[in-house]
């Protein structure tokens, strides 16, 4: 999972997702969404941080989410 490279527009998807599965208020979802509006190579690297830190379970139904659109 180290190596995930996931676009802006797929960035803002995976945090509706994960807000769906987590809350919208988790620091994950909040740091996707600030990275997707700014699109900053620091924010988006700090979602990314956030993201990988989210439990295995949840962050693989949010990835699973996407997969079945």
């Amino acid at each position: 999972m180290s190596e995930l490279k996931i676009d802006i527009e797929t960035m803002g998807r995976l945090a509706g997702a994960l807000s769906f599965i987590t809350s919208p208020d988790d620091p994950a979802v909040i740091a996707m969404r600030a990275a997707v509006k700014s699109g900053t190579a620091k924010d988006i690297k700090h979602a990314r941080t956030l993201f990988l830190r989210v439990k295995p379970a949840q962050r693989n139904a949010a990835l699973a989410t996407l997969m079945d659109d």
